[in-house]
């Protein structure tokens, strides 16, 4: 229901309010205005709001029953009775889906192949569902005010001594702002320092998102080449000497997954320090390191305060959450927390104290350390699967991150194929949209969501599809 629907009286009028309010109702119904299965207000509560006698409303609404348009149905209320097809101008025949080069089927299962969603089938549920209920509980039974736009402190507490214990970074609750995921963080960064017009490096490839929020924000882009020691800082310096702002994925490079060396960090830190520049470190899989244990955060090697840690909990727990986290140098906190409370205030407490909860009880540790087994065996598997039937021109990458990945040949449609594969339940992520610089035909191939069931046919599918597509 896209059209506005209103009631109006007119009491002046010689027609009785009950009909007038009946012939309003009837109408929003016949043309689809009020949608099969919409809930109408009590009698007694719209006579309220139209400021009319409560017996005027029910006999309109006797009226309405009597020509079953809608029907009362107990604790669910009185609902429309469905129409069939409204007679409406003719429009789109579903709503366009935001930056839909990137997502798709909002709020479905996972696909085979695709990125970014946890292992459904090792989650927790039992668990987390026993959390989500006893911090419902708890938030309901708080005293009725304004929670604090930075997030729950025992959310942030949980956050920094995690931390310290994973990532190196010695911080305080003060330092870190509880945000709407990743891109929360980074729509928080981009207001708050007022980089709007700066030059900014960015790793090609790079996550596209972190792209679109660029350009959104009005920054000039220079991408910045990626080799196997991850974003080139000599390189950065030659392309744009200028920039006061670099955004990396130091951890595990999306979508390479090579880690930034030793001596690149370092430099990268130096430049900032000399530069008055700001780094953005995504770290959006944490300590989630399948081979050997992850590489302290670039923030823990940062002593001038230039680096901002910008961590998720999708990956690890659930994108359903929409949970992530920014942790900025001590003398910014003040100014990030006021920008914070007037346009990017936490999301809701009940989820940051299941979260919290999570973490203090040692439930989160646990779970990743049975996350790393898990998809250090589903990644061989699938690797494996696809060595098994690649084609000349392909290659077959097991990165460092969450996915396998598949190099074409530069005949082959990437786009193509990953839009033809989702109606056979493959969700596979097309490679040449995460570059900027040049074109790079592949695929990225999720491993956490595998059927051992389905996993040969899949893969003999997909490599049907790139044949059919030049690959």
């Amino acid at each position: 229901m896209t059209d506005r629907f209103e009631i109006s009286i007119d009491r002046a009028a010689r027609q009785p309010l009950a009909v007038q309010i009946h012939r309003s109702i009837s109408q929003a119904i016949r043309d689809g205005r009020l949608a099969g299965g919409a809930r109408l207000p009590s009698w007694r509560d719209l006579a309220a709001q139209l400021g009319v006698a409560r017996g005027t409303v029910r006999v309109a609404y006797e009226k309405l029953a009597d020509e079953q348009l809608i029907a009362g149905m107990g604790a669910a209320g009185t609902r429309v009775i469905s129409q069939g097809a409204p007679r409406r101008p003719a429009g789109p025949a579903r709503e366009a889906a935001p930056l839909p080069m990137l997502f798709h089927d909002f709020e479905r299962p996972p696909a085979a192949f695709q990125m970014g969603v946890p292992a459904q089938d090792a989650f927790p549920f039992s668990l987390w569902s026993r959390l989500m209920a006893r911090s419902a509980r708890a938030a309901a039974a708080t005293p009725v005010s304004y929670p604090d736009p930075r997030g729950h402190s025992e959310l942030r507490q949980e956050i920094a001594a995690y931390l310290a214990l994973s990532r190196s970074i010695q911080c305080s609750p003060g330092q870190i702002l509880v945000t709407s995921g990743y891109a929360g963080a980074l729509g928080l960064i981009l207001r708050t320092l007022d980089l709007d017009g700066c030059h900014a490096w960015l790793e090609d490839p790079a996550f596209p998102l972190t792209r679109i929020g660029l350009e959104f924000a009005r920054i000039a882009i220079t991408p910045v080449p990626v080799d196997n020691e991850g974003l080139d800082v000599a390189a950065a310096l030659r392309l744009a000497p200028e920039a006061k702002l670099a955004v990396v994925t130091p951890g595990q490079q999306a979508p390479l997954g090579v880690t930034l060396s030793l001596t690149r960090r370092l430099a990268l830190i130096d430049w900032a320090g000399r530069a008055g520049a700001w780094i953005i470190e995504d770290d959006y899989l944490s300590e989630l390191q399948l081979k050997g244990r992850a590489a302290p955060a670039l923030a823990s090697l940062d002593p001038h305060g230039r680096v901002l840690h910008a961590g998720s909990f999708s990956k690890t727990i659930s994108p359903a959450l929409r949970l992530g986290f920014l942790v900025v140098p001590p003398e910014l906190a003040a100014r990030f927390g006021d920008v914070a409370a007037a346009l990017f205030p936490a999301p809701a407490a009940s989820i940051q104290r299941a979260v919290a909860a999570f973490l203090a009880e040692g439930h989160y540790l646990r779970h990743l350390r049975h996350m790393k087994r898990l998809y250090a065996a589903r990644r061989e598997r699938l690797a494996e699967h696809m060595r098994q039937r690649r084609r000349p021109g392909m290659a077959v990458h097991v990165t460092g991150g969450l996915s396998v990945l598949l190099d074409l040949p530069d005949t082959a449609d990437d786009l193509a194929i990953a839009s033809q594969a989702l109606p056979f339940g493959l969700a596979p992520v097309p490679l040449s949209p995460w570059y900027q610089a040049s074109r790079h035909a592949g695929l990225m191939l999720g491993i956490t969501n595998q059927s051992e069931q389905r996993l040969a046919a899949d893969c003999d599918r997909l490599i049907g599809l790139i044949e059919a597509n030049g690959g």
